[in-house]
């Protein structure tokens, strides 16, 4: 059968079945299916942009709209395929989809892009959807084929099979099941009948990352390929005054030096080449709106304006009012560092131009905004340029760029040099020195108790830049708030009668972003160890405490709040054995996440030893994901509270470069975790940010009841050495 486009929507060729569903808009809307085709680029293939493939030798493709940096969209989105198109395991692949707003669109954002712990919960029904349709569409196909009624055909293990006998596996029937009409909404199973959704089911990627055949934007080279290497400002806000490549061009290897708005450009034949030709360039800085300040000025300044109150946030009852004449008034202020991402593969890219059009090879978390990004520059219609989504070796935010900084670069560098491929790299040191932080934050905490140790009012102020401010997600703020700025502080479980949170947005040059759990990663800190010290003030026990106080809503608190509990043998002791116990309970995109933590003194600093986590993430899909994410998320969330901060110096210059200053949790200090998942039949919620923000002060809490020593100053390096 030559290759042919259907009536129906559907692609045939040699190559198997692309499931196209061809819904108008409203009616994908209603469906939750989004599925779609485009026409071949190579003949007896299909083009990788279709939720399905299904090809002769009976694998099942599924085309992954989130990027996978480790998180697991690759294993979960596969999983909601092959449940509902009853696969066998073994027969699921996974493939990037390439950047098409329209075909892959994030359904909670509107655009093509990962963030917020969204892919799941914005696929879990239109994946569904897709693998029933394919289901539909092959049952059909047999009943065609066989000459018996569709009803008595059952798909089991990936094969499609009749009682008389006959039998096939899919691929074989694929090419009939292209010319089936398309069911406009196909029905999904019942959580009774689910094979595949709860179930261990190993990860798709694994054993390619393990052996090294996965490819990563790093691994990747092309023919002619040069690699480029920036010289930024060494202060943020700074510009390029003017340069000297006379010896970087001396250098063996390197091709070309050429001025671009992000600095200055080295063009080599190879990475060490263009790090050496780079540092042998002379480069002098306009520093005139550079930010000068230290992080200690920065302090000081943030919390100035803490101390004025800032704008309402949220206020209930009659907000703070009541505490200046409270019995017992209790004070503390919260200092939090930038923090930078450190993913283990700093950014990098890799760019074709050519005259009619562009090709790039990249860890895209935003392609629909990274698209524009590239033609811009250079000058083409976006239709002309393409991005493959690579694999990514971590993100926890880092390529979340709504101002897509480094694909603008990527176009540039490109734009200066002509049609050609280029390679451009940021240096470990790069990527510490670059900026893009979660923002510096300051926390100003009251609370009022009357003569009782009754609860009279809670004032929490938060001091910070916005992130969503100056950029495309500017839009979404409200009466110029950003909610990521102090979410985790408003919207609180508790019933405090009487509460107020501010804001008080900071400006300054040094770029920000977000970070893994966002707002989430210090309000959660902060809220629950002034909490702890309020409790303690009342002589309360520190889980009976946030039980009583949660509001008649708060059940899957309670829930999370009571397993961890249980897991741990929670009796109200919080020093025992020489050990203190700590608990937080945190929601953060939907989930909730209550944890435990066991420390120890080793010599002034505290040792973690275990950790209890139960987490609520409606229908668990890969329980094995989920508690792999849990364990990330409290080794990364460990090191950060721990040992992490970005600094600046006197004149503004970052003080950290790599590993070596910027440390990393080691393996010995990673606590022995124990993951609960609380049974649920509420739709799916995001896995990959939550397990972070309450092991900060699970730990914190636990270091106070041990020591008797609040840390206010993250890291815990930084309370220790002030």
């Amino acid at each position: 059968m030559n290759k042919q486009l259907s009536r129906r929507g559907f692609l045939a060729s040699s190559a198997g079945l692309v499931i196209g569903l061809t819904l108008p808009m409203a009616g994908r809307a209603q469906s939750g299916a989004a599925l779609a085709f485009e026409g071949d680029e190579t003949e007896g293939t299909f083009a990788p942009n279709a939720f399905v493939r299904v090809a002769p030798d009976d694998t099942v493709t599924v085309m992954i709209k989130h990027i996978e940096f480790g998180q697991g969209p690759n294993t979960g989105l596969a999983t909601l395929v092959a449940e509902e198109l009853d696969a066998d395991w073994s027969q699921m692949r996974a493939e990037s989809a390439p950047a098409n707003t329209e075909l892959y669109k994030n359904l909670a954002f509107g655009m093509q892009g990962t963030g917020g712990s969204t892919a799941m919960a914005n696929s879990y029904m239109q994946m569904r959807k897709a693998g029933a349709a394919a289901r539909a569409m092959l049952v059909a196909a047999a009943a065609e084929e066989w000459g018996v009624p569709a009803s008595e055909i059952t798909v089991e293990n990936g094969i499609v099979s009749h009682p008389d006998g006959q039998s096939s596996g899919f691929g074989a029937l694929a090419e009939k099941a292209a010319m089936q009409t398309v069911p406009e909404d196909p029905p999904v199973k019942s959580a009774d009948r689910f094979r595949l959704i709860g179930s261990d089911l190993p990860k798709l990627d694994t054993a390619a990352k393990s052996n090294g055949t996965a490819t990563f934007t790093m691994d990747l080279y092309r023919d002619g390929m040069l690699t480029v290497v920036v010289a930024h400002p060494p202060k943020f806000g700074a510009t390029v005054a003017s340069y000297d490549d006379a010896e970087a061009l001396k250098v063996p290897g390197v091709e070309a030096v050429h001025r671009i708005p992000q600095g200055v450009a080295v063009y080599a034949t190879s990475t060490y080449a263009a790090i050496k030709g780079r540092n042998a360039l002379t480069v002098e800085w306009d520093d005139s709106a550079a930010e000068t300040r230290s992080t200690d000025e920065m302090y000081e300044a943030f919390s100035a304006a803490a101390a004025e109150g800032g704008r309402d946030a949220e206020v209930n009852g009659d907000g703070a009012a009541g505490i200046d004449g409270a019995a017992q008034v209790i004070e503390a202020e919260f200092r939090f560092p930038y923090l930078a991402h450190a993913p283990m593969e700093p950014l990098d890219g890799v760019l074709e131009v050519r005259e009619d059009g562009a090709e790039a090879w990249m860890g895209s978390q935003f392609p629909t905004l990274d698209l524009p990004a590239i033609a811009g520059p250079l000058g083409l219609d976006p239709a002309n340029v393409k991005i493959n989504v690579m694999l990514a070796g971590g993100s926890f935010g880092r390529r979340a760029q709504d101002t897509s900084h480094f694909a603008s670069e990527l176009a540039e560098i490109g734009k200066a040099a002509g049609p050609g491929t280029y390679k451009l790299v940021w240096t470990r040191e790069d990527d510490i020195h670059g900026g893009y932080y979660r923002p510096l934050t300051v926390h100003r905490f009251r609370a009022g108790l009357d003569d009782g140790g009754a609860l009279l009012g809670w004032e929490n102020v938060v001091a910070n830049q916005s992130i969503m401010a100056g950029g495309p997600m500017a839009q979404m703020m409200q009466d110029g708030m950003d909610p990521t700025s102090y979410e985790g502080s408003s919207n609180l479980p508790y019933d405090f009668g009487h509460s107020r949170v501010g804001w008080a947005v900071q400006e300054n040059p040094v770029s920000v972003l977000w970070w893994r759990s966002v707002g989430h990663s210090h309000t959660g800190y902060a809220v629950e160890v002034f909490l702890d010290m309020v409790l303690e003030a009342q002589g309360k026990d520190p889980l009976q405490g946030r039980l009583d106080l949660l509001k008649a809503d708060g059940d899957r608190f309670r829930g999370v709040l009571e397993k961890v509990g249980e897991m741990a043998g929670w009796d109200g002791t919080t020093v025992r054995d020489g050990k203190g116990y700590g608990i937080a309970v945190v929601k953060s995109f939907n989930t909730y996440v209550a944890e435990i933590a066991e420390v120890s003194d080793a010599g002034g600093f505290p040792k973690v030893h275990r950790v209890w986590c139960a987490v609520d993430c409606g229908v668990a899909v890969n329980p094995n994901v989920i508690r792999a994410q849990m364990e990330g998320g409290i080794g990364y969330g460990l090191g950060s509270v721990l040992f992490d901060e970005i600094t600046l110096g006197d004149g503004g210059e970052v003080q950290q470069s790599n590993f070596d200053t910027y440390r990393m949790l080691r393996i010995h200090e990673m606590p022995e975790v124990e993951v609960e998942i609380i049974q649920s039949d509420a739709d799916p919620t995001g896995v990959g940010e939550p397990g972070l923000p309450p092991i900060g002060p699970a730990v914190a809490n636990a270091w106070r009841a041990l020591t008797g020593k609040t840390v206010t100053r993250l890291p815990f390096t930084a309370s220790m050495e002030a």
